[in-house]
């Protein structure tokens, strides 16, 4: 009994150091990602420099790279986040409706306003060009937009089938082009806001959604 209460008095310490350190890993993995955020937004994907990032952190690069392999690795990090965030923020407003044509216009109300983070949007399309240069960074993405697109598909299956429709297309690519109408538009929008408002995004994403979901099954 003795040695067992020593091993719980050593062995304390221990577990609070551990759990220190694992907040300060966390806490300068949030910051690099922070700044990595702000510099590839600032400067573009391939001009940023993990310099800029890990001094935007207030860390240098052997910070940088105790937490991330590659200025590519911490993108995909920061993609996945946001995806993250939007599945999570999506299929929390669908379970606050138990009638199927609630949840499909929540589902409508989150594609209409698909493309309010600028910021990640611009990143994530300028990423893609500079993936399709570069095979591994693109079999990478194109991984990950696989397993996103999987997810967002079961919460089409799930809305769909209780209201016992099908979509003129695969789930994927109703997930895919969604979100590249979304990104076009957006883009249109920046370079030329008086022809193309905000309000004209909002409409048009909308009403692609609607050409999609409003199909009824055979």
């Amino acid at each position: 009994m003795p040695a067992r209460g020593k091993r719980t008095r050593n062995s304390s310490p221990l577990a609070a150091s551990r759990t220190r350190q694992a907040e300060r890993t966390r806490a300068t993995r949030r910051k690099l990602l922070d700044a990595a955020k702000q510099i590839f937004a600032q400067d573009g994907f391939e001009a940023a420099r993990l310099e800029d990032i890990a001094a935007g952190a207030g860390y240098t690069r052997g910070a940088f790279y105790a937490n991330f392999k590659s200025k590519e690795d911490i993108f995909f990090a920061l993609f996945e986040e946001w995806v993250g965030e939007r599945i999570d923020s999506l299929a929390s407003a669908m379970r606050r409706h138990s009638d199927p044509g609630e949840k499909l216009v929540a589902l409508r109300t989150h594609y209409a306003e698909l493309a309010t983070d600028r910021r990640l949007v611009l990143i994530s399309m300028e990423f893609k060009l500079f993936a399709l240069r570069h095979p591994e960074a693109h079999a990478r993405l194109r991984s990950s937009h696989r397993r996103i697109r999987a997810s967002f598909g079961e919460l089409f299956s799930e809305v769909m089938g209780a209201l016992g429709r099908t979509l003129p297309m695969t789930y994927p690519a109703a997930s895919a082009s969604l979100g590249a109408v979304a990104h076009g538009l957006l883009l249109e929008h920046l370079l030329d806001p008086k022809t193309l408002s905000y309000g004209d995004v909002r409409q048009v994403l909308g009403l692609y959604f609607d050409s999609i979901f409003q199909a009824e099954s055979n």
